[in-house]
């Protein structure tokens, strides 16, 4: 559990920088240059991401059970994933979704790990989902109030987009929940 926890928590607190101290990650880029920032940004995101990821697993062996989900909300997780995959791919598409959803990833994130903490129960599920949760709300609290956001990279603006978010997002979901879920995770969601 530890290697999971101390995987979650850098790997989060990477990722908050630019909520708690935008002024320092600012002064870092400035000291180091992009190049050399984003490098180390990227070495400790990985490798806090590996390890969260084989803690996790090594948690699944020894689960610690904190409540019993209703079967019901098995359907109400598929509902709340359908959008998932078009607003991660709106993230890099822009077009009228991006536009409508403004900040697409994190909205993603949010409906991701809210939907997994209604089917999921244990410990290590709470944590993740719910440290994923967390940090999505306040990320979309903090981008949604700055003044300068920084743009993500991405297809450049096209009518064309939105048809490539909605057909490519709802493929991607349809081959996560009949086939992917169960091979990369171990667990089919329609068990």
């Amino acid at each position: 559990m530890f290697i999971f926890v101390a995987g979650l928590v850098v790997f989060l607190g990477m990722h908050s920088i630019s909520i708690v101290a935008p002024a320092w990650r600012d002064a870092q880029v400035n000291r180091l240059g992009e190049g050399p920032w984003k490098g180390l940004y990227s070495v400790i995101s990985i490798a806090s991401f590996i390890a969260m990821i084989y803690g996790y697993g090594m948690a699944r062996a020894q689960p610690v059970a904190l409540y019993m989900p209703p079967m019901g909300l098995k359907h109400l997780t598929f509902l709340l994933m359908l959008p998932v995959f078009p607003f991660l791919i709106a993230a890099y598409f822009p077009g009228r979704v991006r536009r409508l959803v403004r900040h697409p990833m994190l909205w993603a994130l949010i409906l991701w790990s809210a939907s997994h903490l209604l089917c999921n129960g244990t410990l290590n599920d709470v944590l993740v989902f719910g440290g994923f949760l967390l940090w999505a709300v306040a990320d979309l609290i903090s981008v949604s109030s700055r003044t300068k956001v920084r743009a993500v990279r991405g297809a450049p603006a096209s009518a064309a987009n939105d048809a490539i978010v909605i057909v490519v997002g709802l493929a991607l979901y349809a081959l996560m929940l009949f086939w992917a879920h169960a091979h990369l995770i171990g667990v089919s969601p329609l068990a």
